[in-house]
């Protein structure tokens, strides 16, 4: 199995730092990269970090991760709650999918408590500020770890 994840970002998280820190903390996207390369290093994983702003980039991101990633962590930001072709995507990536949210969103307005992808994922990760992403890279590590375990 590729020891390959792909890391997503949705609409807005450009401004991370920049954008409503109250919220969002002050660490910046550049900071997230910096420390899930780190990590990923750490746990002999290859990541593919992207980020957009628009819903086909990411829908294709999904699409080249079929053919070449061992798991997908997506912060679809406010895709979250609006996508449902973000979800039709992802139901056609089988191995597992982490979901992240910077903020606690069920402490947030009602819109935002629903979301399509949780449909599909294997684990939310919600109010662990940025460390989230770390948390989930751990936890796919594994859960690779798992499935490659029951192959042999």
């Amino acid at each position: 199995m590729s020891r390959l994840v792909y890391i997503l970002n949705g609409p807005n998280l450009n401004l991370l730092g920049k954008r409503q820190p109250h919220i969002y903390g002050h660490e910046t996207l550049a900071d997230v990269e910096r420390d899930c390369r780190a990590l990923a290093k750490e746990l002999k994983l290859d990541i593919a970090f992207h980020q957009s702003n628009r819903e086909y980039e990411l829908i294709d991101w999904i699409h080249a991760a079929r053919e070449s990633a061992g798991g997908i962590v997506i912060n679809p930001a406010a895709f979250t709650h609006t996508s449902i072709a973000l979800l039709d995507a992802l139901n056609t990536f089988e191995p597992p999918v982490i979901e992240v949210h910077i903020s606690q969103v069920h402490k947030r307005e009602a819109f935002r408590h629903h979301s399509y992808v949780s449909n599909r994922a294997d684990a939310v990760m919600a109010g662990f500020g940025t460390q989230g992403y770390q948390l989930a890279l751990r936890r796919i590590a594994r859960l690779m770890e798992e499935a490659a375990a029951k192959r042999a």
